[in-house]
């Protein structure tokens, strides 16, 4: 994630916002819990039918994600109706049971829920702040497979005045003509239910539906296109659509889901490489720079080839860029991010942005954090990897960039402008995304690419990537890692630069 500074007003809810019922409860008569766990023991199945947990435990953000099962593959069938900024939707999740289940959560704030079956049967729901609670009619077995569907719909919420995005709107925000979606850390569960933490990665098909003269841009490939005649909830009679189907189909974590629907110039193709690349640029852009999709396309193909070349091949079967002219209030967003597989700009980005969010493609979501205090394995080595593209392009070398950043940090901080305060390997929820975790964290790894050597250091990267493809991972193994293959103590180093509240010396 990349954060631009901007002056954004604050505003409750979006614009053209509909009353929706954000805490209603729908029940649906059946049977209860209790009677679902005796269900399940009564047809051989061994042990104590008991609720899933409703959060993971993660200690930024205890209530997000779930216990009890493992999602495996999310369907999500959605329409949306810009003129109404109405979404409604299908959500399928197949899971596999991880205990013996009475009871499951799902993640989904706001929006009205009409159903939900598991393994197609009617099934008892209850709402309670973000937490869906789900009753099968049958207790689910440890170790079985099932599937929920729930059909909902209403007016998305974007996130706004929260401190952790320094009070920048997130999440599912709604433009003139569309919307656009940045989820990170916290956003998926205001507009789909959703297993919502990294722990849980799975993949994901997406059916969207949209009005005629639109496009609908997700995560992954395009797999198909086609014209319909369809209901919008919020029009009278049916309309000419469009209708957008795309797969990922690589594991990914739920905070990197995107759908990014309005008006877009397209340039589609492959990398020199051989990656595919699909960059959505809207048209509102050029205006101000003619060459935005080329400049997006040729600079995305450029950095998806040359860091493959670092760090081994890209983990993902598409790259590309989707760049909107995203506004709050009418005030530009100040953001860019790691979406998977193509990242979301909310405006024409510099060439430094694009690497920066390329590089999480490998240091984030084909690797991504245990949890939110591992941050700084997304943060620290995509900022890392911006110092070391310049260096091998004739730029400054990331030794000078790093000295740079040093020399300009004083100790004690400012009033007001916490820095060297911010505990590198634990910054806290509300400072996660702080300065010290992206230039703080680079430091720290361009030292430690000095103090044992390019050789060990690559490798250590190259091994760290190749071991955690497609999984998470905590600090701890990165460190052990890292004493593994530099053969060095490096306990001191890793006290002051990833666990101290100070401004280490210089190495």
């Amino acid at each position: 994630m990349a954060r631009h500074s901007r002056n954004v007003p604050r505003r409750a809810t979006p614009g053209r916002m509909l009353p929706i019922a954000v805490a209603a409860v729908s029940v649906v008569a059946l049977a209860p819990a209790a009677s679902a766990a005796d269900q399940g023991r009564g047809h051989g199945q061994q042990g104590r039918f008991t609720p899933g947990a409703d959060g993971v435990g993660d200690p930024y953000f205890p209530l997000e994600g779930n216990g009890g099962y493992d999602a495996l593959h999310y369907s999500l069938d959605l329409s949306y109706d810009p003129d109404h900024d109405q979404l409604d939707g299908t959500v399928t999740i197949t899971a596999r049971a991880t205990q013996n289940l009475s009871s499951f959560n799902l993640d989904l704030s706001g929006m009205d829920v009409e159903r939900v079956k598991v393994d197609g049967r009617k099934a008892d729901y209850k709402r309670r702040g973000q937490e869906l609670t789900i009753t099968p009619r049958k207790g689910l077995k440890e170790g079985s497979r099932f599937k929920t569907t729930v059909t909902y719909g209403g007016v998305p919420q974007t996130i706004v005045g929260s401190p952790i995005v320094f009070g920048s709107p997130y999440g599912f925000l709604h433009t003139p003509d569309g919307a656009f979606v940045g989820g990170e850390p916290n956003g998926p569960s205001t507009w789909f239910p959703v297993n919502d933490h990294p722990i849980d990665k799975a993949t994901y098909d997406y059916t969207l539906t949209v009005p005629a003269g639109l496009t609908a841009v997700a995560n992954g490939r395009l797999t198909s296109h086609h014209g319909a005649v369809t209901s919008f909830s919020r029009r009278q009679g049916r309309t000419r659509a469009e209708v957008f189907k795309w797969r990922e189909d690589s594991p990914m974590a739920s905070y990197l889901t995107t759908i990014d629907i309005g008006k877009w110039e397209v340039k589609d193709g492959k990398t020199p490489g051989g990656v595919p690349n699909y960059t959505a640029v809207d048209p509102v852009l050029l205006a101000s720079q003619p060459d935005a999709v080329d400049f997006f396309y040729n600079t995305t193909s450029q950095v998806t080839d040359g860091l493959a070349k670092m760090f081994g091949p890209y983990p993902f079967s598409s790259t590309g860029a989707i760049a909107d002219d995203a506004r709050f209030n009418g005030q530009p967003l100040g953001f860019s991010l790691e979406t998977q597989s193509k990242p979301v700009y909310s405006a024409v980005r510099s060439t430094g942005t694009i690497v920066h969010e390329l590089a999480h493609q490998w240091f984030g979501d084909s690797v991504s954090p245990k949890q939110w205090d591992d941050i700084w394995l997304n943060e620290s080595f995509a900022t890392w990897v911006t110092w070391y593209w310049n260096e091998k392009n004739g730029g400054r070398s990331a030794a000078e960039q790093a000295r740079a950043t040093y020399d300009a940090r004083p100790f004690p901080d400012r009033e007001g402008r916490p820095f060297w305060s911010v505990v590198l390997g634990d910054p806290k929820r509300d400072t996660m995304f702080n300065d010290r975790v992206y230039n703080g964290g680079a430091l720290m790894v361009q030292f430690l690419r000095e103090k044992i050597g390019d050789e060990h250091f690559l490798t250590l990267l190259r091994t760290w990537l190749k071991q955690h493809k497609y999984g998470n991972a905590e600090t701890k193994q990165f460190t052990d890692l890292a004493e593994k293959i530099s053969g060095q103590d490096l306990d001191a180093f890793f006290k002051d630069w990833l666990y101290s509240p100070i401004k280490p010396d210089l190495p």
